[in-house]
């Protein structure tokens, strides 16, 4: 039969404060989500507010040069009066324009800056592909159901200027979104491939193809070239185009019938072809890394320092932060003393993320030494728990501050899981970390002969014999493709 007692045990166990769940969270932000956070703090909270920097009255102000100033400084500009000024009051239907005469633009500094360069510096408006594919069949004497059918297939263009499905499969799409009043006969898919066709004759040619053999014959055909060589190259691509990827010469002589010289004139005329028609066109923006720490070299030694524009300085607001009575429990006095309790939490839980993440960078720098002097191949294996042990912390606070955290160098920006990599053994007992590996297969590629490249096992041979790196050819493989390296029979080149 079960009884009912009391029992008195005595245990620990760990609770996160919501301080350190504050610092956690904020450890493992990117800048932009940082700075994002910061704004959303002191909007929230009246007692922490952004620190402006101190601008010194002391000093005189320093006037800057006015690039449009005339050599004779009394000198006024024409149209201009020192002596008019603003009347009291104007009527309610009276412009600005119609009372005051607006100075003439001053006149341009032709040693600094040329007019042409004034016009080419001014953004314009982006235009994409869709767009000016759109725009250039609007211009096209079309029917009802072929402009249809061709605003269907510039739609589903992607951004390097190929059809992102099968034709047929669009073909179906398309025959089943046509309003059925509108088409007298069923649609057949020639129909569908003559509206293609026109649109692959479109500036810039070559967009609306399904595949790369078929882009470039469009572009081959609208080429200025001389006749001869086009039709060549024309035949090449209908009927060659897997021994032309292969760049295998001896294959596209036998089958094409051509000899060298004529073959040699072809192949250079498809090299000048954009296989990419459309990404002129993208509208793709670069994304910007702000780095959060800076290393430089001083004096033989590597220095790190935070970027101080990461993060605008806070602080208490002092004068809301003297209103806290102490003894008055009133509900405004509890309500301040909460926000200053978590003003003076956030700003110390900013300063300790700062700390780790200077810290962390510090050990990554000190053990990263050989990379920074001699570039990747000089880059040592290093894993999370190498850089946890020696500052005492934990992997997962290690993982935290180098995700989405960079570092410009001297050598370029990173991010600081770049320098972690895996190790492989090497013929004297030592390690090489994949990072320099990788760099190696790069080096030996970047040197090969262009009509006799390396194979993967060619390489492995050779990073066993000259670096004394065992690697397998598999792992070469995983490297090199990584890396968007093609394997040898894409990068051979005919002479």
């Amino acid at each position: 039969m079960l009884k009912a007692n009391l029992q008195l045990r005595i245990g620990q166990n760990l609770t996160l404060t919501p301080q350190l769940q504050q610092t956690i969270r904020l450890l493992q932000y990117s800048t932009l989500e940082l700075q994002q956070q910061i704004q959303e703090m002191v909007e929230q909270n009246p007692l922490l507010e952004l620190e402006e920097p101190e601008q010194s009255t002391n000093e005189p102000l320093i006037e800057q040069e006015n690039p449009y100033a005339s050599a004779d400084a009394a000198t006024e500009l024409p149209g201009t009066d020192a002596t008019q000024q603003i009347p009291a009051e104007l009527a309610v239907d009276t412009s600005w324009d119609s009372v005051y005469d607006a100075p003439p633009a001053p006149p341009l500094n032709t040693d600094a800056v040329s007019a042409a360069e004034i016009l080419e510096n001014q953004p314009g408006a982006a235009e994409g592909l869709i767009e000016h594919l759109l725009e250039q069949l609007e211009l096209t004497p079309l029917n009802d159901i072929d402009r249809m059918i061709g605003q269907y297939l510039i739609h589903n263009i992607d951004d390097d200027g190929y059809l992102a499905e099968p034709l047929e499969s669009l073909y179906e799409e398309i025959a089943s979104a046509l309003p059925a009043e509108a088409v007298e006969e069923p649609l057949d898919i020639e129909s569908v491939q003559v509206v293609q066709h026109l649109i692959m004759q479109f500036e810039p040619p070559g967009c609306c193809a399904e595949n790369l053999q078929q882009s470039l014959i469009s572009q081959v055909r609208q080429s200025d070239a001389d006749g001869e060589v086009k039709d060549n190259a024309l035949m090449v691509l209908q009927r060659c185009f897997t021994e032309l990827e292969k760049q295998n010469l001896k294959k596209l002589m036998s089958r094409s019938g051509l000899d060298t010289e004529a073959l040699e004139r072809a192949i250079e005329l498809i090299r000048r072809q954009n296989p990419r028609p459309g990404a002129e066109y993208s509208q793709n923006t670069a994304a910007y890394v702000t780095p959060d720490v800076y290393v430089t070299q001083h004096e033989g030694k590597w220095v790190v320092s935070l970027n101080p524009d990461i993060a605008p300085h806070l602080r208490v607001h002092p004068y809301y932060s003297t209103l806290v009575k102490r003894g008055d429990k009133s509900a405004d006095n509890q309500y301040i003393r909460e926000q200053l309790q978590e003003a003076r939490w956030f700003i110390k839980s900013i300063q300790s993320r700062n700390s780790t993440i200077l810290r962390v960078a510090e050990a990554i720098i000190d053990k990263q030494q050989g990379f920074f002097e001699h570039g990747e191949e000089a880059m040592k294996p290093m894993v999370l728990r190498d850089i946890a042990e020696e500052l005492g912390m934990h992997e997962s606070t290690i993982s935290r501050v180098t995700t989405s955290k960079y570092m410009l160098t001297p050598r370029g920006m990173f991010e600081f899981k770049y320098f972690f990599s895996s190790q492989l053994n090497t013929s004297d007992g030592g390690n090489a970390s994949a990072t320099a590996i990788r760099a190696m297969i790069r080096t030996l590629i970047s040197e090969e002969d262009p009509q006799k490249p390396l194979s993967d096992s060619k390489i492995t041979s050779i990073l066993l014999e000259e670096k004394g790196v065992k690697v397998a050819r598999r792992t070469v493989a995983k490297y090199r493709e990584a890396m968007r390296i093609p394997p040898s029979n894409e990068r051979k080149h005919i002479a």
